[in-house]
């Protein structure tokens, strides 16, 4: 059989609640595949599961956009940390209610019905052989499903819940939707039957692992308990809370992985103590040596390639924000000052955090674009003359986190081999910490073995308990030691994709988002940029400097001199994002499928 390139999902959406078509409902889930030729042997059982290793809405998009991180295409989008070329109108309150689709329509639920016909069939294989022969294969798809339901709460909280196959006349159909925390714990119980089925990683074989499923169940358990925490007094609250319940979950599943390496030495992290060891973890095209990559995705030129090495060079249409800078400590663990200097991207790097320089592109003559090239190429100034396109950096702070610098130019179409990480040991420790500091039970011992084993990497002082207060803390009413442990989760994970998520669930839109005018980095340091005071005497070519200067001319800058980003597009450029905090932190259910079954009700304030 061909090796299995599709390394693993994220989470997707939930495919119930159809529009009854008969024909949809009775067809096979699987194409070519009939139960009376099948459902003989555990090989039935690894091929069905294949194609679900196969799903994009399991998996993330074959063309890899994001592809430093877990959530895809636009993960970080109109967040406080990465933005596009243009504003996400979601963050500006701009949603409407679709008439279908949009996550709940026919095709969105089709992957579920592929999941749940197999728990429905793979019993008749367990009868021909034994458990521990289907075991495995059971453990994968109650992964998927875990994955499923997951990214379906992501959107809509409340979800009908089924782990069978629906036909036409199922209730599940016609019936309410489920508290959002009853739908977790059947999560939990997938997952926590996942792990038991599941075998520990022994090499890379591109399969799902008992530490992969076991990351899953504590991400989606800190999810769930952080966000009934800080939504326990709004119209998103879970009926009955049961905050407590998932973070001790998070803690403990997080806190046995941590127990795994310290028996066994895997999972860890990878580059700890070397020079641009952080930088490195993101810009593989394989990560089958690797103790932290706990899951990622392989890609095979010309058969299923990436496209983000095509355009990593050019910014790729986005970039980090002034607010993301500004969350980087300076290097001896200190906070930097309001008012420090920032003039130019070396003057913002001296002094801070090695991951700020490994995150963004620096032009201190060792940020590469292409180390192979020759001479090799090296960043020199952001790609604003792409202007509004994947060819450009609207910020200003160009994102060189999972830049695949090593060929002599890019990847052309069809050819990207950038890996993807799904799930990295990293996050866990960051779980951990999280769910214990939101517990209200963290230690120094916590704060050891997991965020400053992530300080360690980078040659950063340790965190301690006694976290003085930060005149840069975002959250006013909460204590200094969860502050400083969500600012240690935004520098690490910075521009993987998380920090959409990570706003919604600690309700913090309206700190974070309302009435806030994203910027990028200083403008003048480019408004007489020339070329020619970088470029090697051996690379005459200057062709980009008339282009660069007309954008640069046309960028538009605050009354601080940061590059407003957005310009005149956001709200007329004089009014921040308009995100509604009584609705948009949930999608709306469409109109067609209220009209089918009007008890599913719809989301607050839609």
């Amino acid at each position: 059989m061909k090796k299995i390139k599709y390394l693993i999902a994220i989470p997707a959406l939930f495919a119930l609640f159809i529009s009854c078509n008969d024909e949809f409902m009775d067809r096979a889930p699987l194409d070519k595949i009939s139960d009376a030729n099948y459902w003989k042997s555990a090989n039935d059982l690894k091929l069905y599961v294949n194609n679900l290793y196969s799903r994009n809405d399991l998996l993330a998009r074959e063309d890899g956009w994001g592809s430093i991180g877990p959530y895809g295409w636009d993960a970080d989008n109109g967040s406080d940390t990465e933005v596009r070329y243009y504003y996400e109108g979601r963050m500006n309150g701009e949603g409407t209610i679709p008439d279908d689709g949009s996550g709940w329509g026919n095709g969105d639920w089709e992957a579920l019905r592929d999941i749940n016909y197999f728990m429905d069939h793979y019993k008749t294989v367990e009868e021909l052989t034994s458990f521990d022969a289907v075991k495995q294969y059971v453990g994968e798809a109650l992964f998927f499903r875990s994955i499923f339901y997951f990214n379906k709460l992501r959107r809509y909280g409340n979800l009908p819940w089924t782990s069978v196959t629906v036909t036409t006349s199922s209730d599940v159909l016609f019936g309410e939707r489920l508290p959002r925390n009853q739908v977790v714990d059947s999560i939990m119980a997938d997952l926590d039957n996942a792990v038991n089925y599941l075998p520990n990683r022994s090499g890379w074989t591109g399969r799902i692992t008992k530490e992969t499923a076991m990351a899953l169940q504590a991400r989606i358990a800190l999810y769930e308990g952080t966000w009934e925490k800080y939504h326990a007094d709004d119209a998103f609250k879970a009926a009955v809370n049961q905050s407590a319940k998932f973070l001790e979950k998070a803690a403990k599943v997080s806190g046995d992985l941590i127990a795994l390496e310290e028996a066994g030495g895997y999972p860890g992290l990878d580059g700890v103590g070397a020079e641009f060891g952080y930088r490195d973890l993101f810009n593989q095209e394989n990560h089958a040596n690797s103790k932290e990559v706990l899951f990622w995705r392989k890609y095979e030129a010309g058969a299923i390639n990436s496209i983000w090495d095509r355009y990593s060079a050019n910014g790729a249409g986005r970039g980090a924000t002034k607010n993301l800078m500004d969350s980087y400590l300076k290097t001896d663990g200190q906070p930097v000052a309001p008012g420090y200097n920032d003039a130019t991207l070396l003057d913002l790097a001296t002094g801070r955090d090695p991951r700020l320089a490994q995150t963004i592109q620096i032009n201190d003559g060792k940020h590469f674009r292409w180390e192979k090239a020759t001479p090799p190429v090296y960043f020199i100034a952001p790609s604003f003359d792409g202007w509004d396109s994947e060819e450009s950096c609207p910020t200003g702070y160009q994102i060189y986190k999972g830049h695949n610098f090593r060929y002599a130019d890019a990847r052309a179409s069809g050819q990207g081999l950038q890996a993807l990480i799904y799930f990295r040991y990293g996050e866990t420790l960051l779980i951990y910490a999280e769910a214990k500091a939101e517990l209200g039970t963290i230690n120094q011992s916590d704060l050891d073995k997991s965020i400053n084993k992530l300080r360690d990497r980078v040659g950063m002082p340790h965190l301690t308990t006694g976290v003085a207060v930060d005149p840069n803390f975002e959250f006013a009413g909460l204590s200094p030691i969860i502050q400083a442990v969500r600012r240690e989760r935004k520098v690490e994970l910075a521009c993987e994709g998380f920090r959409v998520d990570d706003i919604m669930r600690w309700a913090a839109a309206g700190e974070l988002i309302v009435d806030k005018i994203p910027v990028g980095a200083k403008l003048a340091q480019w408004t007489n940029f020339k070329f020619d005071d970088y470029l090697p005497e051996a690379t005459p070519d200057l062709s980009r400097q008339k282009v660069f200067d007309e954008r640069v001319s046309a960028l538009a800058a605050d009354a601080d001199g940061y590059i407003k980003i957005f310009k005149n597009t956001l709200n007329g450029g004089t009014q921040g994002f308009k995100f509604n905090v009584n609705r948009d932190y949930l999608y709306p259910i469409p109109t067609n499928q209220l009209t089918l079954n009007p008890k599913l009700g719809q989301n607050p304030g839609w």
